[in-house]
């Protein structure tokens, strides 16, 4: 747990959605994140981190990954060590995005979609994306680094019409 004026140390983020009806193609989403420079945090992300990799330093990394939404509650998880995490990152920006196999799907499509940010036992964040029901893929939380070097959350809900691969590419451009 964070100390007093410390900011943030270990986060997980978790996500969790109801599987497609029998007969339809999975539903499949993903957490997502994007790490800049401190030099240069609205730039060209430094790397990204989803199911199928992991950050060059291991700070980040998927712990729990569904392809389905099978299982109980949250079902897919993301950790991200931000004690640990080099001094050349000042910026990183979460979100999810939804597969596109089967046709056009938005959120509002999903059935019992949640996200929750905790650090510890310590709630920061939860969405059902209700205000992003017409998105393809949304950010949700950006992670910055102060001049003391602490890591602070803001929550960032903010819904694209793009597919994983361009998301992935535009999430973290736009300053708000």
């Amino acid at each position: 747990m964070s100390g007093v004026g410390r900011g943030l140390d270990k986060v997980e983020v978790k996500l969790r959605w109801d599987p497609s009806p029998y007969g339809e193609a999975p539903r499949h989403l993903d957490i997502v994140a994007a790490t800049y420079s401190a030099g240069d945090p609205y730039g060209r992300a430094v790397y990204v981190v989803h199911y199928e990799s992991r950050s060059p330093d291991g700070t980040i990394n998927m712990s729990r990954h569904s392809e389905t939404g099978l299982g109980l509650g949250f079902v897919e998880a993301m950790v991200l060590e931000f004690d640990r995490m080099s001094p050349a990152y000042g910026r990183v920006v979460v979100g999810v995005a939804i597969h596109q196999e089967g046709g056009p799907r938005t959120f509002g499509d999903m059935a019992n979609a949640g996200v929750l940010v905790l650090e510890g036992y310590r709630q920061l964040l939860s969405d059902d994306f209700a205000g992003v029901a017409d998105a393809t893929a949304a950010t949700i939380a950006e992670f910055t680094r102060d001049a003391s070097g602490a890591w602070e959350l803001r929550e960032m809900i903010r819904g694209f019409d793009s597919d994983p691969e361009l998301f992935m590419a535009e999430m973290g451009s736009i300053r708000q």
